[in-house]
């Protein structure tokens, strides 16, 4: 259950930003040069899928670096409480502050179709929390994960597995969002039956699978969304600029790999534009 909440989690990092300069075309990229011994890495990896088998070049590439650094640390033995502790609204508050009777019976029944949860246990948690427990309702498959197939290979190596974020900081995300637009987007999926998440995911999918970040990018950009289109500083560039100076510092104390949704990558506040401000010479694995 800790390792599915955070996989819910990390499924925020759907969203991203703007225009990369080089080829679009790789996932894997090397970081090297401002006084690294040896090179380390970053993936941008998509947080749900039907196939999240990896690549050679992802095995080559851990083969040379010493630990993992996924956006959570899903190995700490204290996700699950940080996740009960950090997980519902503020002041007590529940889906029927911001919703009519009638909006939330709709909600009740998309819920009693999609999840395994009844809306009276979850009702109090962040909105986008109770939207996240419909996921398996957008693959029609068993959902496979990138995250969780590199945690298995760097434990497979005896390597550790880091985060660069707390459970706590992830989710604060979901407060500097108003509740409000949370469930604006949570009634979208409601009311549409979930079509335009699957829509925009299906192309997702198929972006992540060609390695585009320019397309991934495209979809983002368009994403119907609001969390998204009015919340990206928040949702992406602020946590972007946080994780530079981590990054930064891992990887020169020791050759990492580092992986992140893919949508972190690209753009003028992206990781691979912000590395290459600090000094660092980021360059595509193909």
């Amino acid at each position: 259950m800790k390792k599915i909440l955070g996989l819910l989690l990390l499924s925020l990092s759907f969203t991203f930003c703007s225009e990369v300069k080089d080829s679009q075309s790789s996932l894997l990229w090397e970081i090297s040069g401002n006084g690294l011994e040896e090179p380390s890495y970053i993936y941008g990896t998509i947080h749900i899928t039907c196939d999240a088998s990896l690549k050679e070049s992802i095995h080559q590439a851990m083969d040379k670096t010493e630990r993992l650094f996924l956006e959570l640390d899903m190995d700490d033995p204290n996700m699950g409480a940080s996740l009960s502790a950090n997980i519902k609204m503020k002041n007590g508050k529940s889906l029927k502050d911001y919703t009519t009777h009638r909006e939330y019976e709709m909600i009740k029944t998309f819920m009693d179709e999609y999840s395994d949860e009844s809306l009276a246990k979850i009702d109090s948690l962040k909105p986008m929390m109770i939207s996240m427990y419909a996921i398996p309702g957008l693959l029609d498959c068993p959902i496979e994960s990138f995250e969780l197939e590199l945690m298995n290979l760097a434990h497979e190596q005896g390597k550790e597995v880091w985060g660069l974020e707390t459970v706590e900081e992830q989710l604060k995300v979901f407060d500097d969002i108003p509740y409000e637009i949370q469930v604006k987007d949570l009634l979208r999926s409601v009311r549409d039956d979930l079509e335009q998440d699957k829509e925009e995911l299906q192309k997702m999918l198929v972006a992540h699978k060609n390695e585009n970040l320019k397309d991934i990018l495209d979809i983002i950009q368009n994403s119907s969304a609001l969390y998204i289109s009015e919340y990206r500083e928040i949702i992406l560039e602020d946590r972007n600029l946080n994780w530079i100076p981590k990054i930064s510092e891992a990887a020169k104390t020791k050759p990492s790999f580092f992986a992140v949704g893919a949508g972190h990558l690209p753009g003028d506040m992206g990781v691979i534009a912000l590395l290459r401000k600090h000094g660092y010479t980021v360059k595509a694995v193909y």
